[in-house]
């Protein structure tokens, strides 16, 4: 009787200490889903703070203009003023740009590896796909097949072709150059497009993307477009009373 007393004292202990132990593993080792969600939230809170520095940035630079309206002589307003407006000149895309960046190239693929015989041109929402994960990623200027790309462009099919704004993207390879604001940006971008899933998706559509190192003066031309503003009236000032 004692005998069998122990075996079943040995046999519960054994089950006890076996279940605390898988317990405090668990805890000890997070699963790697629970990795891969932390990291994309720490992610997420850096882009974030990115973004805020931004902001702020360009907050405390617009302060500072209104400082040097207010407080300039006329002389020195006129020339305030011209710097602001070649400012806006460059920020519309309206001026030629050397900067860092990258230079990406859009290719057929290796005929050997063709699914279609026949493969189409590029997409416009594939393109449009790659230009959102570029603006995701630091760019700030950018243009596509010598054509260069601003706010108001749109990229659609007409008549079975790609065109981004007026321009016509009838044959494969073009490029797209990339400006960002400085080399430490272009090498992030780089090592982020490498693994982007954005690669699978040209892939799919018989392409492929070629992305060049970093270079130190990436080249993007001015927009030369006419730049249609609507629904914009100017507001008449109201005397006093």
């Amino acid at each position: 009787m004692k005998n069998k007393t122990k075996i079943y004292f040995t046999i519960i202990t054994f089950i006890v200490g076996f279940m605390i132990a898988i317990q405090f593993q668990t805890v000890q080792k997070p699963s790697s889903r629970e990795l891969s969600d932390a990291w994309q939230l720490r992610e997420s809170i850096n882009n974030e703070m990115d973004l805020q520095a931004k902001l702020l940035k360009e907050i405390r630079y617009h302060d500072q203009k209104i400082q040097d309206y207010n407080f300039e002589n006329i002389g020195n307003k006129e020339n305030v003023l011209e710097q602001t407006i070649l400012e806006l000149k460059k920020e519309a895309g309206l001026t030629e740009l050397n900067a860092p960046g990258l230079v990406l190239t859009i290719d057929s693929i290796d005929t050997g590896m063709i699914i279609d015989p026949n493969p189409s041109s590029i997409s416009p929402v594939i393109l449009q796909r790659l230009i959102n994960e570029l603006n995701m990623y630091g760019a700030k200027h950018l243009s596509i097949d010598g054509e260069r790309y601003i706010n108001t462009t749109v990229i659609r099919d007409i008549n079975g072709e790609t065109k981004v704004g007026t321009h016509a993207l009838r044959s494969l390879p073009f490029r797209i150059h990339v400006i960002v604001e400085s080399m430490e940006v272009a090498e992030k971008m780089y090592n982020r497009l490498q693994i982007s899933p954005v690669l699978d998706d040209f892939f799919i559509d018989n392409l492929q993307l070629n992305v060049s190192k970093p270079e130190e003066s990436v080249t993007v031309p001015a927009y030369v477009d006419p730049i249609v503003i609507r629904d914009i009236e100017p507001v008449e000032e109201k005397g006093e009373g």
